[in-house]
């Protein structure tokens, strides 16, 4: 009997310990939280998937009004919850170096080719490889780049310029990201593909694989490696499947062989990465900006890597593929959606188009796109309503306190391993920041009102030095390729267009219920 009693007591203790003590430990700290749900924490509505990651996001960020800071729960771990601007700030940018890593979401071991990219990477690895991969981001690579993506947004245009239709039905998210899938391989891997004519081409199908969140495993996987990654790990169970890390690896080796055979020299990632591996080096160079939500660069100063593998080449080159794939075809989408829905707005874009191809001869040059005006205020407001990245994460490397700014706030001292996240979505969506934060209004970025954003109150790209390195690539493409498909039809809504727009409950990133559908009118010169 009494082994009965010690044993249902010492359950009742392992119990309280995993399941119910972790959910006071922000109110044992003085900090104030909302209704997280036992076991599960704020996590509730993306398990049942009765809500999106977005408005869970709304949610946790509007449960506790008046803070700068709140704590949430990814089911029993502890996040804090970051607010307020210049605190924000604070911790992303001034005091970075205490905060300088992602949670570790999939480790090495399990998954190397996910554990060595640039996103996964964590302290001094990360301050190495850095370094070297953002020179393929300057302005004489993006000059570069911009030809090729030019010659993928014609023959996207074309191709449905050929089918001689006055109307076609079209799925946005599909077609933008065949448009993404073949713009990263010409300027990445030096493929030339047309994903439009050639519909099932390998690099697409894994681009569609690998970015897919759907599904009762991917959860699985991912809310075990939330909750229990040392079992997933030890288990060796891939969030990937090794179909995908062979795809990468076999064609960076290839590629590899083959500049080295050939002596074949391309201003892309590959090559830093190859000349890094050699001892190269790179000068420096001035960026310009292509638009007003570019990231600021920051200077980690030279990189000094031990090695560089094939596989870590592999790694870069996955992670490229799959921010490119995804989220900038999202981001296309979404345009897509707001400029159907406001015909007046995509009114005033198209003549900007049209004025700016007289003024270039019928060839639209880098330097006339960067200078496009309206363009750039109608992908910010894109960015800003529908900022792909919903929230970031970082991790606290070095224990920190937060000092007390309001009336009733105690020192907050932040151990080591902490989560802190950075709730996006919902400051692009806070009415103090934004007035009727619902409504698409391009104006907000105009010449004259872009003084009245608050510092830190749009951050579609992250912030501080681990900021999104691809921000200049994602707004070239988004730009060119309505360029070219607004030269030559009108994004019309249809039957099969939800008005308004349903967010995938069932997907981590965002996305539409039902897709993206309108139809393209052609435009008869």
């Amino acid at each position: 009997m009494i082994e009965w009693i010690l044993g249902a007591a010492l359950l009742a203790i392992v119990i309280y310990h995993f399941t119910i003590k972790p959910m006071t430990y922000w109110t044992e700290r003085g900090v104030k939280q909302g209704k997280s749900k036992w076991l599960v924490g704020d996590n509730w509505g993306s398990v049942t998937r009765t809500q999106s990651f977005a408005d869970m996001i709304l949610k946790v960020y509007n449960a506790v009004p008046d803070v700068r800071y709140s704590g949430i729960y990814q089911f029993t771990l502890p996040t804090l919850l970051v607010k307020d601007l210049e605190l924000i700030n604070q911790l992303g940018v001034k005091d970075f170096d205490h905060f300088m890593d992602h949670k570790a979401f999939i480790p090495e071991k399990a998954d190397p080719l996910w554990g060595k990219n640039l996103f996964a990477l964590t302290g001094q690895r990360w301050r190495e490889m850095r370094p070297i991969l953002s020179p393929s981001f300057t302005s004489s690579k993006m000059k570069a780049m911009f030809v090729l993506m030019s010659e993928c947004a014609k023959n996207f245009s074309e191709y449905f310029i050929r089918k001689d239709k006055d109307s076609i039905e079209v799925e946005m998210k599909d077609l933008f990201t065949r448009f993404t899938n073949d713009v990263i391989a010409t300027t990445a891997f030096g493929i030339e593909i047309n994903s439009l004519e050639t519909q099932d081409n390998e690099f697409y199908i894994m681009g569609r694989d690998i970015t897919n969140f759907k599904g009762f495993w991917k959860s699985m996987k991912f809310f075990g490696y939330l909750i229990i990654p040392k079992i997933l790990s030890f288990l060796k169970i891939r969030f990937f499947e090794k179909s995908v890390a062979n795809f990468f690896t076999k064609i960076i080796d290839e590629t590899i062989k083959v500049r080295k055979e050939k002596g074949i020299v391309r201003p892309d990632m590959i090559h830093l990465l190859l000349e890094a591996r050699k001892g190269g080096s790179h000068k420096k160079e001035k960026v310009e900006d292509v638009g007003f939500a570019v990231v600021e660069k920051t200077d980690l100063g030279k990189a000094f890597i031990k090695e560089i593998t094939n596989l870590d080449i592999a790694a870069q080159a996955m992670i490229f593929f799959f921010a490119g794939f995804d989220t900038a075809s999202s981001l296309m989408s979404f345009m897509a959606y707001e400029l159907a829905l406001h015909p007046e707005i995509q009114k005033r874009l198209r003549e900007e188009i049209e004025k700016t191809l007289e003024e270039c001869n019928g060839n639209v040059t880098y330097s006339a796109i960067l200078k496009m005006k309206y363009m750039d205020m109608v992908v910010s407001e894109s960015l800003r309503k529908w900022p792909i990245a919903i929230a970031i994460d970082r991790v606290c490397t070095k224990p920190y306190t937060i000092q007390p700014t309001k009336p009733g706030e105690k020192p907050l001292h932040i151990e080591k391993g902490t989560i802190i996240w950075f709730p996006i979505f919902g400051i692009h969506h806070d009415p103090a920041y934004y007035p009727d934060p619902d409504r698409f209004d391009p104006e907000r970025f105009g010449e004259d009102n872009t003084e009245n954003i608050v510092p830190y109150s749009f951050l579609p790209f992250g912030v501080g030095p681990r900021n999104c390195i691809g921000s200049r690539f994602a707004l070239l493409e988004t730009k060119v390729v309505f360029f070219y498909i607004l030269c030559n039809f009108e994004i019309v809504p249809n039957a099969k267009t939800d008005i308004p727009i349903q967010i995938s409950k069932s997907s981590f990133n965002l996305l539409a219920e039902n897709g993206f559908w309108f139809d393209l009118k052609r435009l008869r010169k």
